[in-house]
């Protein structure tokens, strides 16, 4: 039995294996919670200094690659983060949580056009608002065996005139960070499916369950700005 607390979690189908045990901590579980207020210019400063590495989960891949957006801004003081729930009339993963992006078209000059043009195209985050800042690991999903450029785009702030692509996206969540690293949001399960182990984070937001490959990216995301090096 999963716990998840009072008022958190969304609809999203989850789909747990039979063997399924709790994991650990958060990466940043160092920090009291009062002290987990990101510095957006610090963590620019690291986004910029490093180097993505292919996380490889031993999934095959297809040749296929695709780019996502992780859109980041400060609203009200406080770093803030933009998300989308996919449509239900998506052919896989609806009411999923996930960040803008998609396939690399032959027209796309390079993946961070392809995220960018993504973003534009689901919900109507104009390019020219976007500094790209850097990069997180690549991966492939368990879906389609897409290799995955994450690339992470600093607006100037809090986005104008988004609409929600109605064949696309279902609604859109800006989250602030602060929100994402509290005790309660987060959630680690350990997975056991054909005798391999695999570790799979969850952000229990109200009304919304992350997890995933967008769980992934957040906690790459989240440690890289809590670190204390």
């Amino acid at each position: 039995m999963i716990d998840v607390p009072n008022g958190r979690g969304g609809p999203q189908q989850i789909p747990r294996p039979p063997h399924v045990s709790p994991g650990g901590p958060p990466p940043w579980n160092h920090l009291p919670e009062q002290r987990r207020h990101v510095d957006l210019d610090l963590l620019v400063e690291r986004l910029g200094r490093y180097e993505p590495a292919y996380t490889d989960r031993g999934l095959p891949g297809t040749g296929k690659t695709s780019a996502v957006l992780v859109p980041l801004y400060i609203d009200n003081g406080e770093p803030t983060v933009l998300l989308t729930r996919r449509s239900p009339a998506l052919r896989s993963h609806t009411h999923e949580v996930s960040f803008p992006g998609g396939r690399h078209d032959e027209t796309d000059t390079d993946h961070i056009d392809t995220a960018l043009r993504e973003a534009e195209e689901e919900v109507n985050l104009q390019r020219s608002s976007v500094e790209i800042v850097g990069a997180l690991d690549w991966f492939i999903t368990g879906g389609s065996g897409s290799l995955v450029h994450p690339y992470v785009g600093l607006l100037d702030g809090p986005p104008a005139d988004l609409v929600a692509h109605p064949g696309e996206v279902e609604a859109i969540l800006p989250v602030t960070l602060r929100e994402l690293l509290l005790d309660e949001v987060w959630r680690e399960e350990v997975w056991v499916r054909d005798g391999q182990r695999a570790r799979v984070t969850f952000f229990e937001l109200h009304g919304d369950t992350v997890w995933g490959a967008t769980g992934n990216m957040l906690r790459q995301l989240l440690t890289l700005a809590t670190d204390p090096v």
